[in-house]
């Protein structure tokens, strides 16, 4: 089968052949139907050589969705032809996180070598992906795998960043969404169908603040130096009630603690290396600072069934397997509106 890898630190992505997958006991086959293109796919082919985690070649690819091609021995509850979305953050299944869903948050799954498609373990962007086990497997029915399959990341997460912060987002309350991306604009619509909160946008690309007007956002500002002060001026001095980042840089995740509202939630999603001091005179009294990470997989449950209502929907590019590098650069050159998506099979 022919598959996207990052075969050498410091080289682009490749497109190559490789042996085509078979089931094991207790395994699933997916004939990948679509697959997303992800800024952590762009960190991990950053990583320096001294301290990269994984083993080289890696098939990219952490958000994939596709129709099951062949069962191993011992898998129930699923049949040949059945469309499926991948549940990513995979864990142990038998620790205490686990036990609850949250396999993001596995305990073990680092001391038991257990990594996410695309993220240490081979990913989605391919003509076929091997799934260990079957929870891993979401049933999509009669959603399209191509605008869905970005909502196992680029919705799971926002979903459950946002999840955490809904006792605060009361009416009259104001949620700032930093970086319109893939991710950001996916939570505008979320925080728009979840709460009564006027819904403020950042970013520092024009076109992205336009996407994100379009997505539902009540405002749309520049993310420069004056963006903090303007957030107070549209909550009369207050503040934010909740601040989501998308991009997690030092000067994004400076201005989301600045513009924090007392008893606020500042949440930190992106991945750029930002961190926020908390203490008396860092922010505002009692704001809460998070870093949280994926979602459970009952809340991808909960994200599809938005996504099922008609509440949530992914603008997207398409591209063919053997255009999976270039998509690559367009996110890297931020040019991808919304969220690239590869299709190895169409």
């Amino acid at each position: 089968m022919r598959a996207v890898q990052y075969r050498e630190i410091g080289a682009a992505p490749q497109v190559v052949t490789v042996p085509d997958p078979e089931p094991g006991p207790g395994q699933v086959l997916l004939k990948v139907s679509a697959a997303g293109v992800c800024h952590s796919d762009i960190a991990v082919m950053e990583w320096p050589a001294e301290s990269f985690p994984y083993a080289l070649p890696l098939t990219l690819g952490h958000e994939g969705a596709g129709v099951v091609a062949a069962l191993g021995e011992g898998v129930t509850g699923l049949t040949e032809g059945d469309s499926v979305a991948v549940y990513g953050p995979q864990g142990c299944g038998r620790c205490a996180k686990c036990a609850h869903g949250k396999e993001n948050y596995c305990t073990r799954a680092a001391e038991l070598g257990i990594f996410p498609p695309g993220l240490g373990a081979p990913g989605a962007i391919a003509e076929y992906l091997l799934i260990d086990d079957s929870r891993f497997l979401v049933p999509l029915g009669d959603l399209d795998p191509v605008t869905t399959v970005p909502l196992t990341d680029a919705g799971l997460t926002p979903y459950h960043a946002i999840k955490r912060s809904l006792p605060k987002l009361v009416p009259g309350s104001t949620a700032v969404v930093i970086g319109t991306g893939g991710l950001g604009h996916v939570a505008i619509q979320l925080l728009r169908a979840l709460s009564p909160a006027r819904v403020v946008a950042l970013d520092v690309a024009r076109e992205k603040l336009d996407l994100a007007r379009e997505v539902g956002a009540h405002e749309a500002l520049l993310s420069d130096e004056r963006a903090a002060g303007q957030v107070r001026e549209l909550t009369g001095g207050l503040g934010a009630q909740a601040v989501f980042d998308f991009v997690g840089a030092q000067p994004t995740v400076t201005a989301a603690g600045a513009m924090a509202a007392v008893e606020a939630d500042v949440t930190i999603v992106g991945i750029a290396g930002g961190a926020l001091p908390v203490g008396i005179g860092s922010t505002a009294f009692e704001v809460t600072v998070s870093a949280p990470y994926w979602g459970s997989r009952g809340e991808l449950i909960e994200v599809l069934e938005l996504a099922r209502a008609g509440s949530v929907e992914v603008t997207v590019e398409t591209y063919g397997l053997d255009e999976a590098p270039r998509a690559y650069e367009r996110l890297h050159q931020g040019k991808v509106k919304g969220r690239a998506v590869i299709l190895p099979n169409g």
